[in-house]
């Protein structure tokens, strides 16, 4: 096992530094912060895609209702149709392919990115991303917003979240310790555990309110902070953290 996996490993034993927390809250004690990994559909970009649209497209009506009363933490598309045979996996690849080329369409930015983005980069703080969506997209992303992440990992680099594997990679790429590095995303199940797995800090974007305490119930992981827009972020990295490239 490679040292950075290991002292991944070690601190992913630890309990979680701080409590779920909104941007408010003061640590006495700061951990440094060298780098920010970000999700992309529904955290950079505002969510459009119709998910349990295109489960049910995929995987059919009965079929759907099944998976989902065994997963109520949320379905992973990706894993379970890479159970199936190669014909019957193209098919699926190809719905789910036509519901993000619709929503490359309707493309728009996550309002607070940009600022968050320029708050970062005027503290020399590292900024990745990690999508379940395909390079295509991250693509768009990037000439539509005029930001650039890197590394940037769409769903090509397997294994895809919420394996730790894309983000242990980002941090090695950077040579910075996973504990110097905060995952923030929109999905319990995928990116803050991912960012867990991984021994990163991770950060909840609810901006719906979809998430309660029996949620976290539901998977053995929860974020270290949960904020409601992008715009708390910065205020959160400010008050918990020293903030050093």
């Amino acid at each position: 096992m490679s040292s950075l996996l290991c002292k991944s490993f070690l601190f992913m034993q630890r309990k979680s530094p701080c409590p779920i927390s909104h941007s408010t809250t003061v640590n006495t004690t700061r951990a440094r912060l060298r780098g920010v990994v970000f999700d992309m559909d529904g955290t950079l970009t505002v969510p459009v895609i119709d998910f349990a649209a295109m489960y049910k497209a995929v995987l059919g009506n009965d079929e759907y209702r099944r998976i989902k009363a065994e997963n109520p933490s949320g379905i992973d598309i990706l894993h379970h149709i890479e159970r199936w045979s190669p014909d019957k996996q193209r098919k699926a690849y190809g719905i789910i392919r036509d519901f993000e080329r619709q929503g490359l369409d309707r493309l728009r930015i996550m309002p607070g990115a940009v600022e968050l983005c320029e708050f970062l980069d005027s503290k020399k703080i590292r900024r990745g991303l990690i999508t379940r969506n395909v390079k295509e997209a991250v693509d768009l992303f990037h000439l539509r917003s005029g930001i650039m992440f890197s590394p940037a990992l769409s769903r090509e680099f397997r294994p895809c979240k919420p394996d730790p594997a894309p983000l242990l990679h980002i941090c090695s790429t950077w040579e910075f310790q996973p504990n110097e590095v905060m995952m923030v995303g929109d999905s319990l199940k995928d990116d803050v555990t991912c960012g867990k797995l991984a021994g990163a800090f991770t950060c909840l974007l609810d901006e719906k309110g979809r998430y309660s305490l029996a949620d976290f119930n539901n998977v053995d992981v929860e974020p270290d902070f949960k904020v409601s827009s992008l715009s708390e972020v910065h205020s959160l990295l400010e008050a918990n953290f020293d903030l050093m490239p």
